[in-house]
């Protein structure tokens, strides 16, 4: 125990590591938790419909996001001056403006899309969730600094924290109003009180408005390909939502929704793992600087892959007495769903420790590549998949989606001396077991699925 509780201790990359990847997954643990929690509560108060038009406005807020988004975050977790005051003010200010901007993007678009959704209420709706993007450009840098030193407790209890409070007051509003503005408006006060706790409480000096020429060049010059590769990846990770939703009725998609919410648990976590916390571990130990760096990347991976595939196995096994267990039966069809996209994640999860490596070495643009291959399968794959097989083939397109990009994520990964041939040689054979296995004992279930959407 003393030794365990040792490889905790000190300030060295071992001991933060340890320590920020603890705090990432207990963080992450108790996110998910509050949020099955209030998801079991909000849909015993609201409706489906109601679940299918949040959907809706998050894809479109998401989007706004993801198509600004100027690398603001990785661009300071890797440059040399990420500790510098002049460049960290200079990104907080051109975060503040693109907050202002995407807002007004936001009340421009409601109408239209409000238009092509057929759904009038998207006209009231997305004008207020929009805020919650205004409100984020204010974020402190803060933030930025503690992950780039791997230095996450007070972050992490700041977090469960605002999450809370989100929470509390989405179901006090679901109870008093039952409508799907309880969603809107707790959204909207989660994040007045992200920027004020964490601007609170965090250490150091309160960012103010500034315009460094030379800071200004580098975050843009390593931000515009971030900038198309988050367009990229919006369309990779919400293509779903999109076609689904339009293919769909809000009712089908809202159960769809639900079962998403209970599968993406994995590779969420893996997500936020891997943004968290390789960008400081490929700095600091480049794989192709030693063979022992790359023994420990290695022992890192293994470790990673099998905590997310274990996870992803429970899920897939577990999905339809998960929702039987928790929902309603007018939830019933999520059930199969979870079961199906815990088995195409599997894939995902492979390779999910290589794509932070080029971003720690500064070659946003290989990364964006990637990023725009996956999107152009996703879009494909479920396009096919939904012409054919309804929502059981956009399901199965998901999955070839993800294997039909793992020839792209080699030549990246071996372009920055991470690819690891043994580890996903090990976890394919892995994940093609325990997605038999899944489909094996939920055979029946599936069956309804396909029956129901065909």
């Amino acid at each position: 125990m003393n030794a365990l509780m040792g490889r905790f201790r000190g300030e060295g990359l071992s001991a933060r590591i340890m320590r920020s990847s603890l705090l990432t997954v207990g963080g992450f643990g108790f996110s998910q938790v509050i949020r099955l929690a209030s998801n079991l509560i909000l849909t015993r108060l609201l409706f489906p419909e109601a679940f299918g038009l949040m959907a809706l406005v998050m894809v479109f807020l998401m989007g706004l996001g993801q198509f600004s988004d100027v690398g603001v975050t990785p661009a300071i977790l890797q440059s040399k001056r990420g500790d510098d005051r002049d460049f960290l003010n200079t990104a907080w200010t051109i975060q503040v403006m693109r907050g202002f901007g995407l807002w007004l993007v936001a009340c421009a678009a409601a109408f239209p899309m409000a238009w092509v959704y057929d759904e009038p209420q998207l006209t009231h709706l997305l004008p207020v969730a929009a805020l919650t993007l205004l409100i984020a450009g204010f974020k402190p840098t803060r933030m930025d600094t503690a992950n780039r030193h791997l230095l996450l407790g007070r972050v992490t209890v700041i977090d469960m924290g605002v999450q809370i409070i989100g929470v509390l007051v989405a179901v006090g509003l679901a109870w008093l109003t039952g409508s799907v503005w309880a969603l809107v408006i707790s959204g909207v006060v989660g994040g007045i009180a992200e920027v004020v706790v964490n601007s609170t409480c965090l250490p150091g000096e309160r960012n103010r408005i500034r315009w460094e020429k030379p800071a200004a060049e580098e975050l843009i010059n390593f931000g515009k390909w971030v900038f198309l590769a988050t367009i990229a990846g919006f369309l990779f990770s919400q293509a779903d939502k999109i076609l689904i939703g339009k293919y769909l009725a809000l009712d089908d998609f809202g159960v769809y929704n639900i079962g998403y919410f209970l599968a993406a648990f994995p590779m969420l976590l893996g997500g936020m793992v891997t943004r968290k916390i390789l960008i400081p571990i490929y700095r600091e130990t480049p794989p192709t600087q030693s063979p022992a760096n790359f023994a420990k990347l290695r022992k890192m991976r293994f470790a990673v892959t099998a905590m997310l595939m274990g996870m992803v196995a429970v899920f897939a096994a577990l999905g339809v007495w998960l929702v039987a267990l928790m929902y309603d039966p007018r939830y019933a069809m999520a059930g199969p769903v979870i079961v199906l996209l815990a088995c195409a994640q599997m894939p995902m999860l492979i390779v999910m420790t290589y794509d932070q490596a080029a971003l720690a070495a500064g070659d946003s643009k290989r990364f964006f590549v990637l990023a725009a291959t996956r999107a152009a399968l996703m879009i494909g794959c479920l396009l096919v998949g939904l012409e054919t097989a309804g929502l059981l083939g956009a399901i199965i397109g998901q999955g070839a989606a993800f294997v039909l990009a793992y020839p792209v994520v080699v030549w990246l990964a071996r372009r920055m001396g991470a690819w690891d041939g043994l580890h996903d040689a090990v976890f394919a054979g892995v994940g093609l077991a325990l997605a038999s296995g899944a489909l094996w004992l939920n055979w029946t279930a599936i069956l309804q699925l396909a029956g129901n959407t065909l």
